[in-house]
This record gives C-alpha cells, sequence and structure tokens, in this order.
C-alpha cells in the first residue's frame, strides 16, 4: 500500500459453502492483514448462504461465527437470493457445485448478483459453459466485473495470464492437462502397471476421485474448461455440446505400457485453437515434453505469435488452491 493511498473495505458474501466456499471464508481470514497492507482492502465476508440457511454480520463475520455455520448452527431463515438481493455488500463470490446440464443455481446466482450491482467471482463453470456471452454482456451493462480464474486449472494462473501478462499476443492455441482426477490415475496405471478399475477405487478411497466420478473421467469437466478458455480467450460462442469428447475409461495398462516403451505417456488432453477445435481425448505425448506431468497436476502450453510457446502448471484442484484463484480475481478488481 502506497503512503497515502486510502483503505477500501470491500464487503463480500459467499453463496455455497462447501469445500471451496469454505476455502475462500478461511483464506479471506488467514489473508486480511496481509491484503489490507499490501493492496489497501479491507476484506470482510458479511454473509454466506447455502442450502441450510444462512449467516449475516454486516460489519464482518468473525471465525467463530463462520465455524458455527460451518458446524449447522445459528442459521437465518433466509435464501441466498435473498442474501444476495438484501445485504449490502461489493462481491458475490459463487461457489455452488457445477452443474452443466442448466447451470443452476449458480446461473441465477450470478445473475441476480449482477442486476444487484455486485461484482461476482465464481469457480462454478457451468453457468460460463452454458452463458458465457450472455452473462459478460449482462456485466458490461451493468458496470460490473464477473471473473472465473478458479474455473479453469483451480491455483494455475491461466486465464489472467493470457489477458494481462500476454496482453500484446495473439493467441493461437491452448493445449494441455486440465483434469488433476485423470492425470492422477492415468499417472499411477503408468507407473505401477495397474488396471483403470483398481487406481480409481484408490482415487476415491483418498478423497481425489468423487463417489461419482464419470464428469471426470468421462472428460466432461475438462470439456466444461475448455469453453470456457474458447469464450474468453478465442471469443467463441461455445457450450459443452460443441466438444468432441472421450474419456479415459478404456485406456488399458498394456496400452500405457507400449506408450512407455516407445518414449511416450498417455494423457487426457484438452485442445482449442484459434479455428474453432474443441477436444478432449487421451493422446501421445512425448515424455520430454512440458505436458507430461505427472500426479494430480495441471498444466496447459499457450502457443503465441510474439512470445511463442508458454507452459504454466499447477495444482488444479483443491479448496485453498480453489480459494486463492478467487481471491486473486477479488484483488484484481480493485487494482
Amino acid at each position: 500500500m502506497r503512503a497515502g493511498e486510502k483503505i477500501k473495505t470491500v464487503r463480500i458474501s459467499i453463496v455455497g459453502f462447501g469445500h471451496v466456499g469454505s476455502g475462500v471464508a478461511e483464506v479471506v481470514m488467514r489473508k486480511h492483514d496481509e491484503i489490507l497492507r499490501k493492496h489497501g482492502l479491507d476484506l470482510r465476508i458479511v454473509g454466506i448462504a447455502d442450502l441450510k440457511g444462512a449467516i449475516v454480520d454486516e460489519g464482518g463475520l468473525n471465525r467463530d461465527e463462520i465455524a458455527r455455520f460451518g458446524a449447522g448452527g445459528a442459521l437465518l431463515d433466509m435464501s441466498s437470493l435473498e442474501l444476495i438481493r438484501e445485504i449490502e455488500h461489493e462481491v458475490m463470490v459463487e461457489a455452488t457445485p457445477t452443474n452443466v446440464t442448466n447451470g443452476e443455481p449458480g446461473l441465477t446466482h450470478i445473475i441476480t448478483a449482477l442486476n444487484s450491482n455486485r461484482h461476482v467471482v465464481t469457480s462454478n463453470k457451468g453457468p460460463l459453459a452454458l452463458e458465457y456471452r450472455k452473462l459478460m454482456e449482462l456485466a458490461e451493462r451493468k458496470g460490473r466485473e464477473l471473473r472465473f480464474e478458479a474455473t479453469v486449472g483451480g491455483a494455475m494462473p491461466l486465464i489472467s495470464l493470457i489477458r494481462e501478462n500476454l496482453a500484446g499476443n495473439g493467441i493461437t492455441a491452448i493445449r494441455g492437462i486440465l483434469n488433476g482426477t485423470c492425470n492422477y490415475i492415468l499417472t499411477r496405471m503408468t507407473n505401477e502397471n495397474l488396471p483403470y478399475e483398481h487406481v480409481l477405487r484408490e482415487a476415491q478411497e483418498i478423497g481425489i476421485a468423487e463417489s461419482d466420478p464419470s464428469k471426470d473421467v468421462e472428460g466432461i469437466d475438462t470439456a466444461v474448461k475448455l469453453v470456457i478458455l474458447a469464450n474468453s480467450v478465442f471469443g467463441m460462442d461455445a457450450t459443452y455440446r460443441d466438444v468432441r469428447v472421450q474419456g479415459i475409461t478404456e485406456i488399458t495398462p498394456d496400452a500405457l505400457k507400449l506408450a512407455k516403451d516407445a518414449g511416450y505417456a498417455i494423457k487426457l488432453i484438452g485442445d482449442v485453437d484459434i479455428n474453432g477445435r474443441l477436444e478432449v481425448a487421451p493422446r501421445l505425448v512425448p515424455v520430454s515434453d512440458p505436458l507430461n506431468v505427472g500426479g494430480t497436476l495441471n498444466v496447459a502450453t499457450i502457443r503465441t505469435d510474439l512470445a511463442g510457446d508458454i507452459t504454466v502448471i499447477g495444482k488444479g484442484a483443491g479448496p485453498i488452491e480453489a480459494a486463492s484463484a478467487i481471491l486473486s480475481d477479488i484483488i484484481a478488481i480493485y487494482s
């Protein structure tokens, strides 16, 4: 914070208090003093809502109040839409689960917040994968920001890197691994010569895969992220239905071994380019290629006309990682 610069109070609501929403509350509390010192922003969470109810303190919720809410106590009979409309705040964080069928309830939350003159920061991929142009046009009409770094790559700074650091470049293609669950499964299958079903059960037991892993392993999650990149970077008007998708469920240890013996790894790769290509499928990746990362890591290579290929690697999942991206978006609104 520069000398003479005034402190700005930024009031935040969080809608959806699962892993990501609770992670946002944690990092806002943990980093409050540092953000105040560095950026002159006094971040205050004034309301939280999810299916079980809401909690509000217009002066800013403290740790104990947030903890009681997380445990199911001290609830108001207030809906998320009432919180968005009626409680005075500047930024609404939308962290409800992704729904790629109709985008709800996140789509209505985002529209309501923008119509209520709130900035929106979201980790929810569904609304952007289905109604990107409509939402961005609404944000522009209202003079408000809609930011979504956390929707693609988690803590990996991909969208902001393209929009800000590579602003003078023409982006011609983006190619990468955008799902940590699939990458973990393929890495374990390759390294240990294990069948898909065995590694999937292992991933579920340690919390890397959901009890219903279909969105991940069938390529749906990667496809949704690819649509967000297509629309935000290349100006397309694509939806999830425009993506050619193939998952990893048919990959065998024998196929992985053959690829390894030939100097390749098999990875679930998402491809989007300036010509409208939108594909998700297992691909052969040379072992020396920057895209050949292991475990739950995400990676993306951005092809540019001036800077050449830029590759970024990071943790693509996890509540604190997603919250990191959300916090960066909030700060960027006021930078």
